[in-house]
């Protein structure tokens, strides 16, 4: 059999052509477009295994971590990307990263929900905020009237009244 070295390349550049423009991939995936796929679910204690790591600590004003109780702060049933993406933005910013919501109940719903797994709520602290606001994109208010900024990953930052709600549809380039 005859190999083609014309047929060879264009096949290579149809790969690599495929792999840049796919949605929320490569250089021009900036995110707006997300297909629904398989993410791997992890447990509490995967998640808080992870954060430990790097030195992420989270809190709860109940002091619990049951996902059926709205004032606990479960880390059950988070995607594995959420999780990798919030050890990304600790060791990108090097500031302190503090958890104050996981998938417990008592979030708005949705696909890309904090029920879901795809949400996190961090401490507005002052060097987590600097990092979010110097380094991402603004690009506007939310219907409830926060601020949001975009990572170059897609990720989105939005600034609550007390916190930082990020919505993770990656792991932000880990």
């Amino acid at each position: 059999m005859r190999h083609h070295p014309v047929r060879h390349v264009l096949t290579v550049l149809a790969l690599v052509l495929g792999a840049l423009f796919a949605p929320g991939v490569g250089a021009l995936g900036g995110g707006e477009a997300h297909a629904a796929v398989t993410v791997t679910k992890i447990s509490h204690s995967q998640a808080t295994a992870m954060f430990r790591e790097v030195g992420i600590t989270w809190s709860s004003s109940g002091g619990c971590s049951d996902r059926n109780n709205p004032t606990c702060t479960s880390f059950d049933q988070l995607n594995l990307p959420t999780a990798q993406g919030a050890q990304t933005l600790k060791r990108a910013s090097g500031c302190a990263l503090n958890i104050t919501g996981g998938t417990e109940t008592g979030h708005a719903g949705g696909t890309y929900s904090h029920w879901n797994g795809y949400k996190l709520d961090f401490s507005p602290y002052t060097c987590v905020s600097n990092y979010i606001t110097g380094n991402f994109t603004y690009i506007g208010v939310r219907s409830d009237g926060a601020k949001m900024w975009k990572s170059g990953s897609g990720n989105i930052y939005a600034r609550e009244s007390n916190h930082w709600d990020v919505l993770y549809y990656n792991c932000g380039g880990c």
